[in-house]
C-alpha cells in the first residue's frame, strides 16, 4: 500500500510554494531509492492563514503592518527570497497589491480532491501568480481564469465556486485542522501518523517518508 501525505496548505504562505517545491525533491529521492514501491499519493488542504479577512481582501502594505508592525516589508522576506532562489522560484513581492481572502481559492483546490496532477497544477498555478504577478486571489474571475491555465475549465471552475456542498467540505476540513492544533503551514501529515511541520529540506522529508514506511510495515 502507498503512503499518503496530506499537506496542509495556504496559496498565499510563500513557504508554502517552497515546501511544495521541496516536496517534489523529496519524492524524486523517494523514487531513486524506492524505484519499484508505489509512490506516495499528495493531496493539499486547505488553510487559511488570514480566515478574518473581508472577503475583498485589504491593501498589503496595510496588511504587513498590521500582522508585523510598522515598517514591515522587504527586510523579512530575506530568507524566503533565499530559500526561493535555491529552487529556482522568482518572488516578486513588490507585484503584491492586495492581501486576498483565500477561501474560494481553497474551494476551488478541495473540488480537485481526487484528481492528484490537477490539484498540484492549480496549486502551483495560484501561487506562481500570486508571488510573481501580484494576482488577486480573491477574485473570482481571476480564479477560474488561473486555475483554466491548469486544466480546469472555466465553466466546471465558476460551478464550484457556487456550490454550497464543496465549500461546506472545505471548511470542515480547515476546522478539523485546527482542532488537531495545526497554527501554521506547511504542515504535512505522512500516512495519517506522522505530523512534520515547515517547509523542510528534501531531505528531512524523505527521513519521514522512510519513518513512516517503517511504520506502515510494522
Amino acid at each position: 500500500m502507498s503512503l499518503s501525505i496530506d499537506v496542509f496548505v495556504d496559496v498565499v504562505c510563500p513557504w508554502c510554494w517552497i515546501g511544495e517545491r521541496r516536496l517534489v525533491l523529496a519524492l524524486e529521492l523517494w523514487r531513486a531509492r524506492h524505484p519499484h514501491v508505489a509512490e506516495p499519493t499528495v493531496r493539499f488542504l486547505p488553510f487559511e492563514l488570514n480566515p478574518d479577512l473581508p472577503a475583498e481582501g485589504i491593501d498589503r502594505q496595510a496588511y504587513l503592518e498590521s500582522k508585523f508592525g510598522p515598517g514591515a516589508g522587504a527586510d523579512m522576506y530575506a530568507r524566503v527570497l533565499e530559500a526561493g532562489k535555491d529552487l529556482g522560484l522568482a518572488f516578486d513581492f513588490a507585484a503584491i497589491r492586495r492581501q486576498p481572502n483565500t477561501r474560494a481559492a481553497h474551494v476551488l483546490l478541495h473540488g480537485a480532491i481526487e484528481q492528484p496532477r490537477l490539484q498540484r497544477a492549480m496549486l502551483q498555478a495560484f501561487t506562481r501568480a500570486f508571488f510573481t504577478q501580484g494576482a488577486d486571489l480573491g477574485a473570482a474571475d481571476v480564479l477560474v481564469h488561473t486555475a483554466a491555465q491548469a486544466g480546469l475549465p472555466e465553466a466546471a471552475g465558476r460551478a464550484w465556486l457556487a456550490d454550497p456542498e464543496l465549500k461546506a467540505r472545505t471548511t470542515a476540513i480547515e476546522m478539523q485542522a485546527r482542532t488537531l492544533g495545526i497554527s501554521g503551514v506547511p504542515f504535512f501529515i505522512i500516512d495519517r501518523r506522522l505530523g512534520v511541520s515547515g517547509a523542510q529540506p528534501p531531505e528531512e522529508l524523505l527521513a519521514a517518508l522512510e519513518e513512516a514506511s517503517v511504520r506502515q510495515e510494522s
